[in-house]
């Protein structure tokens, strides 16, 4: 079987290889080739032949000869995300045609990421996907509550929710269909997966993980932040207190979007990380690193993450201050006081206030503390610092003792406050991360890269060249009353850019795009990267190099 591996080299420099049984073959045919005339065929013509061809062919074909391989370098040039869903409801036909759809385009695997509904077995799923593209292709496999992407079959963008146990079907569909396959070229970037491994009677390695990060990216680029991480975790571990340790460790310059709550399994290209389905550890999470080549050629331009994020909650009520807590079972049991008072409320009491407040605006609303923590981190041996965060947490319910929340790293003297979930305040959001986006667009290029690449006028204007999307499971057609309402700010914005994205149970995001402390660390010294009803956005941008001076050449 031909496979894909990606071309990780420099531009003009290196070439894409194929795995075959016979190099003897490969010879041979280009020596026919020679005979036959194809080596007097000019580049343009070449071009014209090559960017034609699905991306196995186009692979084999750079590595004809030295001329051909340049040809090839300069038809791929830029960045490339190609994705494709599919809602077959047979696994194995759904499977072949993203596949399919993903590769009928000149493309070199860097990275490839899977959501699939539960029809799927994941473990097949990954092999099959790590066979098509190469052992040196890191690949993600996740099952959440829903995926989003274009269709393979009719190119409409898709937002998809699989069935729960409500009976309400009037938006959803089988919770065993539904595929989506997102695969990616970003030349001058090295990508990798990283787990977060926990030991069979321990903790999880947050410091490991963190530093893991640190030293790969200090090995590609010489520095130790990477340009970004889409962090995956599993529904079993409770991977909060991590993620926020990461994100006081990276710089506002590294972007960080994933799914909290869900099902994966990856494969990494260093098989020493390769560590789920051991019998001594698991793994909590896993982040895919992309970390910039410090000696990529001078004709790569620079690829830029963005991350704009739409809230869907409202506050209500006062602030409190936790006065005693308990933790069992991952739950938290606590009392309070309102801010400024001193008499001690039990959890009927306090949720007795937040109703009247509310004052039946919402008939059976969803409940959410947001608590604002002051905590020491220190990573290693490095010097301890204080973190100010915002986390939330779902509110089960009051009695006359306690009011009972999700999750175990709330303290005594910890503030919060109430939240609920809010169409009208997600479809503002929404509204907001356009006009965002908009103005991202404004400098941008709306098409593809792959289009892009043979426009005129293109040489250094920046261009989106595709996105992700992780989108609380609460959202969708079933929250908002109408389809598609999350995937319209990028879609309207970015027509034609390529597209993917989940309905998660907990949306990872630290926001680069708007201000105030619901998530941008640039504006705020608070940190907040741990979201509920929101829909977190993964805009990738690239900008071409300059042009170099007449009679200079870039490669063989």
């Amino acid at each position: 079987m031909t496979k894909l591996t990606p071309y990780n080299g420099r531009q003009g420099t290196e070439c894409p290889t194929v795995v075959r049984e016979e190099e003897e073959e490969e010879q041979r045919m280009g020596s026919r080739r020679e005979r036959s005339g194809m080596a007097s065929m000019s580049d343009d013509l070449v071009a014209n032949i090559v960017g034609r061809l699905p991306a196995v062919s186009f692979a084999s074909a750079a590595c004809v000869c030295k001329s051909w391989r340049r040809v090839c370098s300069q038809v791929l040039s830029r960045p490339k995300l190609a994705s494709a869903l599919s809602l077959n409801p047979s696994a194995a036909i759904a499977l072949q045609e993203v596949v399919d759809k993903v590769l009928s385009e000149p493309i070199f695997p860097h990275f490839a990421i899977v959501h699939a509904a539960q029809g799927f077995s994941l473990a097949d799923a990954l092999r099959y996907i790590s066979r098509k593209l190469g052992s040196r292709t890191p690949v993600i496999v996740s099952r959440d509550a829903g995926i989003i992407g274009i269709d393979a079959a009719t190119n409409e963008v898709k937002e998809v929710e699989w069935e729960d146990d409500s009976g309400d079907e009037v938006f959803e569909i089988n919770r065993n269909h539904g595929i989506v396959l997102t695969v990616g070229f970003v030349p001058g970037l090295k990508v990798d997966c990283i787990p977060l491994v926990r030991l069979a009677e321990g903790t999880a390695m947050v410091d490991k993980f963190i530093m893991d990060i640190r030293e790969y990216s200090a090995s590609i680029s010489g520095c130790a932040a990477p340009v970004g991480l889409i962090m995956f975790g599993d529904g079993s571990a409770d991977i909060k207190c991590a993620v926020e340790k990461l994100d006081s460790a990276m710089p506002v310059e590294t972007a960080i979007v994933g799914d909290e709550r869900g099902t994966c399994l990856y494969r990494a290209v260093n098989d020493l990380r390769n560590v789920h389905g051991s019998q001594e550890c698991y793994t909590d999470a896993v982040a895919l690193v992309f970390a910039k080549e410090r000696n990529s050629s001078p004709a790569v331009g620079e690829i830029r993450f963005h991350v704009a994020l739409s809230d869907g909650v409202s506050v209500v009520g006062p602030r409190y201050r936790a006065v005693s807590v308990r933790t069992r079972d991952d739950v938290t049991w606590l009392t309070a006081r309102r801010e400024g008072q001193t008499e001690v409320l039990d959890g009927e009491s306090i949720l007795n206030e937040i109703y009247d407040e509310m004052d039946n605006r919402v008939e059976y609303p969803e409940l959410y503390i947001r608590v604002t923590k002051r905590r020491k981190h220190d990573i290693g041996a490095e010097k301890a610092k204080l973190i100010t965060s915002l986390s939330f947490h779902l509110v089960h319910r009051g009695d006359e003792e306690y009011l009972y929340v999700d999750g175990a790293s709330i303290k005594t003297g910890d503030y919060f406050q109430f939240y609920y979930a809010d169409p009208a305040a997600a479809v503002a959001s929404c509204n907001e991360v356009s006009t965002s986006l908009r103005s991202l667009n404004l400098g941008c290029n709306s098409k593809s890269s792959y289009q892009a690449a043979g426009s005129a006028g293109n040489a250094e204007k920046a261009e989106v060249f595709g996105g992700l999307m992780f989108a609380c499971c609460g959202r969708g057609a079933a929250f908002f009353g109408r389809p598609n309402v999350d995937s319209s700010p990028f879609v309207e914005n970015f027509p034609g850019a390529p597209l993917a994205g989940i309905f998660c149970g907990g949306e990872i995001g630290c926001c680069s795009m708007r201000s105030g402390d619901q998530g941008s660390r640039g504006g705020s010294s608070t940190h907040h990267c741990c979201h509920v009803y929101s829909t977190v956005y993964l805009v990738m941008s690239y900008t071409p190099a300059p042009p170099a001076p007449p009679g200079t050449t870039l490669g063989g």
